[in-house]
C-alpha cells in the first residue's frame, strides 16, 4: 500500500481519531522506507531528528493503531526484533504479504513480491475447505554478494 496522506487523515476521522502529527510522522517514516524493517526504536529515531519532543512510548501506541487499523504489518525476521512496514493491500482490499530472503552470512532483507502461494491456497480451500487469509514466507540462503548464483 502506498502511503497517502490524504486517505490516511479520512481513515482517522472515520474512525473517530484524532490527526496528529505523530501518527503521521510514523506513518511517512515507514512510507520512506519500503524496503528495510524497521524496529519501533528505529522509527523512533528517525522521527525524533526532525521532532525531538516526541517520546518512544507514543511512537509504540501509534504502531499499536496503525497495526489495528490494519496500515502497518508486524514482522519477524528471526534476528530477535520487532519490525514494521507498510502493508501490502491489493486493490480490491484484500492483504498481501510480500515475501522476505535472508542471506545466512551478511543477515541482508530482501523483499519478493512475487506470490507464488496462490495456486496452493485455491487447492487448500477445495480440498480442505480451509480459506486461507493470510500467509508468511521467510527463505533462507545466500545474496548474490555472498555466494549466491544469479544463472
Amino acid at each position: 500500500m502506498a502511503f497517502d496522506r490524504e486517505e490516511f487523515i479520512a481513515l482517522l476521522k472515520s474512525k473517530g481519531l484524532k490527526i496528529t502529527n505523530q501518527r503521521l510522522l510514523v506513518l511517512e517514516t515507514l512510507a520512506a522506507c519500503p524496503d528495510r524493517h524497521l524496529t519501533a526504536e528505529e522509527i523512533y529515531e528517525n522521527i525524533k531528528a526532525d521532532c525531538p519532543e516526541i517520546g518512544l512510548a507514543t511512537v509504540y501506541r501509534t504502531i499499536q493503531l496503525l497495526l489495528e487499523l490494519h496500515l502497518i504489518d508486524r514482522i519477524n525476521l528471526d534476528d530477535g526484533f520487532v519490525r514494521y512496514e507498510i502493508g501490502n493491500e491489493r486493490e480490491d482490499g484484500s492483504k498481501h504479504r510480500h515475501h522476505h530472503l535472508i542471506c545466512r552470512k551478511c543477515g541482508k532483507v530482501l523483499s519478493f513480491q512475487d506470490d507464488l502461494l496462490e495456486e496452493l491456497e485455491e487447492k487448500i480451500v477445495k480440498t480442505t475447505g480451509f480459506q486461507v487469509m493470510d500467509h508468511e514466507v521467510k527463505l533462507y540462503g545466500y545474496c548474490k554478494e555472498c555466494g549466491g548464483r544469479t544463472d
